[in-house]
């Protein structure tokens, strides 16, 4: 039986070969056949968590609510030492210096990533701002949010504070950051569904020893990961229920 693998499409690019990696060295540590299938967007890959066409998945805090209450997921691991944390930035040339002082009709560029967006939008609330008197333009990428600003279209981007981070040196040196969130608790995890459930423990000690043998390391950090630490269920619970908060 051959299970099917995921990654959240908001994913590094820089890193897609170490999900690949990694995928073919769970496939070797597991004995199992496992399918890494990526998604261009968040709607493709949510129609396959629709039909049951994923069995283990590394989600997005947004998409882990889902997963966890609808789908029957369970938590399995999550990133040691990260969070996810959003950037809300402007061209280096912008005078605005302070969110506060952003006005309404801002055009703000955003990805489709959802957690991303929900920080971004609670980072504008000094400005007054909302989704009601700002222009929206969706991107593909978050370096199509960068070009958007670049070329003036844009006033705002949100960024994934790593995506920021994984923008060349020049691209970077063109914009200036107004505000980083801080709520160190959103993060992405790695869950398993039903069809894999039976295999969890299983699963859990091959993740967590990936630290303690070379070739482990060399797949993390294809990654860029550090290493895994075990989720519990009442982790994922309190990210749910802190976002509930957040979006309220």
């Amino acid at each position: 039986m051959s299970f099917q693998f995921t990654v959240s499409p908001d994913f590094t690019p820089d890193h897609i070969s170490g999900w690949y990696i990694f995928n073919t060295w769970l496939q070797h540590q597991t004995n199992s056949a496992i399918h890494l299938e990526m998604y261009n967007d968040f709607h493709d890959q949510r129609e396959a968590i629709k039909v049951d066409n994923v069995d283990l998945i590394y989600a997005n805090p947004f998409d882990a609510a889902m997963l966890v209450r609808e789908k029957g997921f369970k938590p399995l691991v999550k990133p040691v030492g990260e969070s996810d944390e959003a950037i809300v930035a402007v061209h280096a040339d912008n005078h605005v210096e302070d969110v506060a002082h952003l006005q309404e009709g801002v055009r703000v560029a955003v990805t489709e990533d959802p957690d991303v967006h929900m920080m971004g939008m609670i980072m504008l609330e000094p400005a007054d701002l909302n989704v009601t008197n700002v222009e929206i333009t969706p991107c593909d990428s978050y370096v199509l949010v960068a070009k958007q600003l670049l070329r003036g279209t844009s006033d705002v981007g949100f960024f994934l504070e790593e995506a920021h981070h994984d923008l060349s040196a020049m691209v970077r040196d063109q914009m200036r950051t107004l505000v980083t969130s801080q709520i160190q608790i959103i993060q992405h995890v790695l869950l398993v569904g039903p069809a894999l459930a039976n295999r969890r423990d299983e699963l859990l000690h091959v993740l967590e020893s990936m630290t303690s043998e070379e070739k482990g390391q060399g797949v993390l950090e294809s990654m860029g990961i550090q290493g895994w630490g075990k989720l519990e269920q009442e982790d994922v619970e309190f990210m749910i229920d802190l976002m509930s908060t957040l979006v309220e």
